[in-house]
């Protein structure tokens, strides 16, 4: 598995990290045996990067995984924890939130950090997101609390998620260290970081993004619209010829960009887990990609 810094000032990943957004919505279930199973699974394949959020799992997920870690902390060493904070969403576990809103303050971030690493049980994060832009947090407030968290040792490297390319150059201007990457979706389905600068941003700094729901939530697997479905008959069609699957072409063709995006996954079959690992050796050809491109959007490029 190839593996990167995501910037100057963050961690060594791996090339595809997994991401654990459906560690509660296992049919399997979600016992420690079951956590550990994936991981292993991870691990054996060269993904060596977990991507958590406290929400995730309606803010359950975190503690799974950290119930795994628990039984068997010298894994800690073997892998790299990003998570994310700052969307709160009522739910049992959060009974004083009455809305979903959310929050960057400079307290937020800071309570966010020390729950997640109790669920967690470590002690420390490599790499922590905002996960939404906080529309009524100055981003001066919201930079103070990642610096705290960074002084406190509690947090290694800090990023974005779904920032705007506008939202990312402001809330630079307040760290002392460059933010390691923002998270956004890429896919051949959603393609919106590509037009709008948001990639050629991540190359400018030197950043590499994270990639969410390269596989458009599942529509470039079971199709189930004009779109989808157009997009799933090429990625057949490739993937016969490459002597792969239409997922691994998916994963391939975002690997493909220029700014050399980490590729987050996320399903719950250790098997599947172990197939996404094979794509990112996989190299299309420029012509295949642009093809698959032309597929998607359903006519030709500009």
């Amino acid at each position: 598995m190839r593996r990167f810094k995501l910037s100057d000032n963050a961690p060594e990943v791996s090339a595809i990290a997994y991401g654990v957004w459906r560690l509660a919505d296992d049919p399997a279930g979600a016992s420690t045996c079951r956590v550990r199973e994936k991981i292993d699974a991870c691990l054996e394949a060269g993904i060596t990067t977990f991507d958590h959020a406290d929400i995730y799992g309606m803010y359950t997920c975190e503690g799974l995984f950290g119930a795994a870690l628990a039984e068997a902390p010298e894994l800690r060493d073997k892998m790299e924890i990003v998570t994310k904070c700052g969307i709160r969403y009522p739910c049992d576990g959060l009974p004083d939130v009455k809305v979903k809103h959310y929050d960057a303050t400079r307290e937020s971030i800071e309570a966010c950090v020390n729950r997640s690493l109790t669920e967690l049980r470590t002690d420390y994060i490599d790499v922590l997101l905002i996960h939404r832009p906080d529309w009524l947090t100055s981003a001066e407030d919201t930079a103070a609390g990642l610096q705290t968290v960074i002084d406190a040792g509690k947090v290694r490297s800090v990023g974005v998620s779904n920032y705007s390319v506008v939202q990312f150059d402001l809330l630079s201007l307040y760290l002392e260290n460059p933010l390691a990457t923002n998270q956004v979706e890429i896919s051949l389905l959603h393609m919106d970081a590509i037009h709008d600068g948001t990639l050629d941003q991540c190359q400018r700094e030197g950043a590499h993004p994270m990639a969410w729901s390269p596989l458009a939530g599942g529509r470039l697997v079971s199709g189930g619209d004009s779109d989808s479905d157009r997009a799933v008959n090429a990625l057949k069609k490739m993937a016969k010829a490459y002597g792969q699957t239409p997922d691994q072409i998916a994963l391939a063709w975002v690997a493909a960009l220029p700014s050399q995006p980490q590729v987050i996954i996320g399903t719950n079959q250790p098997d599947r887990i172990k197939s996404a690992a094979a794509s990112e050796s996989i190299q299309l050809s420029r012509a295949d990609w642009y093809s698959l491109w032309e597929s998607a959007q359903g006519r030709p490029i500009p």
